[in-house]
């Protein structure tokens, strides 16, 4: 663990995040959201670059491919008290892959729907996290707005219907200041609404060490919707047979019905529940260590397996971590990733999530 990122700047973390007035029970970002169960299969070059047991494509005795139970849990990424599905933010997908052979191994990986984090440092992030509370906010003035086109500034979104506070003004003052928030900032900012939780791209946006045939790489993980990326519409026409859409909470429901629909056979299968598993491998000179810096668009991308989302269930009491890893995968040096495993945990005991059974020895 990198000597910046300690257990009391967890802690400390975890209560700059949390908002006054939500229950305790809830986790202090990504408070909402809802379970599935999946199944993943490696592709046939997944094993030449990492040897975890989930990138082992295998057949059965009786000739067929062996798939790895996957559990997982889409969110929103406030911490708000209250659901509002309708309000640009970030959401979260976060998976754990089971051994079918070994009931005792797992490994985890947390995803967002924002490519890059809010700062380098453990100790930022924490300035930014207390900068970015929730507080009031209220709709500029026309002249305002003008003022601020005039100085070639954004001015501030409207709040939405009902809105009364948002980080929004806290985080964008911080950004002023600390170059490294802005992309970060500015990509909450515009980030927008999924039509579905199952048409998003998420990020695991941490550098990790994986170690194949061919030796160790510096590589970063990426999940892609095979039915492609869909803003939300509010206008669309739901589809026959489904249930009234509540502008508040209507992402939950959606993958309720999807997967209801999916389960129900091919004939009423509207889209593909599936997910690519895309893994970028770093170059010297890209930056490991530091989540909020994009590398080069022209990196190497290899395809490392599909998962397919089959049926909804009940996942708010499980206990992701991102350092709960297994052989093959290492955590970089990455001191922002080392303290989120650290806040993980702490949040966990707070809210009294169930205990990882895996974690111990990991």
């Amino acid at each position: 663990m990198p000597d910046n990122a300690t257990p009391s700047l967890a802690k400390r973390l975890v209560c700059a995040l949390k908002i006054e007035g939500t229950l305790k029970e809830k986790r202090p970002v990504h408070a909402f959201g809802w379970g599935a169960k999946g199944e993943f299969l490696p592709s046939a070059v997944a094993k030449n670059y990492c040897r975890a047991f989930h990138f082992n494509l295998a057949r059965r005795d009786d000739g067929s491919l062996v798939t790895y139970p996957v559990t997982l849990r889409f969110s929103n990424g406030s911490g708000e008290a209250k659901q509002r599905d309708s309000w640009s933010d970030v959401r979260g997908m976060a998976a754990r892959f089971h051994d079918p052979q070994d009931d005792t191994r797992a490994t985890d990986l947390i995803a967002m729907t924002l490519p890059e984090f809010f700062n380098a440092t453990p100790e930022g992030f924490a300035a930014f996290a207390q900068a970015a509370k929730s507080a009031p906010c209220r709709a500029q003035t026309p002249w305002e707005k003008l003022r601020d086109m005039l100085h070639l500034i954004q001015p501030m979104p409207d709040p939405y219907p009902g809105q009364t506070r948002r980080p929004d003004e806290g985080a964008i003052r911080y950004a002023d200041k600390d170059a490294r928030a802005q992309l970060a900032v500015l990509q909450a900012a515009t980030i927008g609404v999924p039509q579905s939780y199952l048409q998003a791209s998420y990020h695991a946006v941490h550098t990790f060490r994986v170690t194949g045939f061919g030796g160790t790489n510096n590589v970063r993980f990426e999940w892609r919707p095979v039915d492609g990326v869909r803003p939300h519409d509010p206008d669309l026409t739901p589809e026959p047979g489904s249930p009234p859409v509540d502008p508040d909470d209507f992402l939950v429901p959606d993958l309720k019905n999807r997967l209801k629909n999916s389960a129900a056979g091919p004939h009423v299968r509207s889209r593909p529940m599936r997910f690519s598993l895309m893994m970028t491998i770093g170059e010297t000179g890209d930056d490991f260590n530091d989540p909020s810096r994009p590398w080069p668009p022209r990196r190497k991308r290899v395809f490392m397996g599909m998962l397919t989302v089959n049926e909804a269930c009940d996942t708010e009491k499980v206990s992701f971590n991102p350092g709960l890893l297994t052989d093959g995968v290492a955590a970089s040096d990455d001191a922002i990733l080392w303290t989120r495993i650290e806040a993980y945990r702490y949040s966990s005991e707070q809210r009294g999530g169930t205990p990882c059974p895996f974690a111990e020895g990991q």
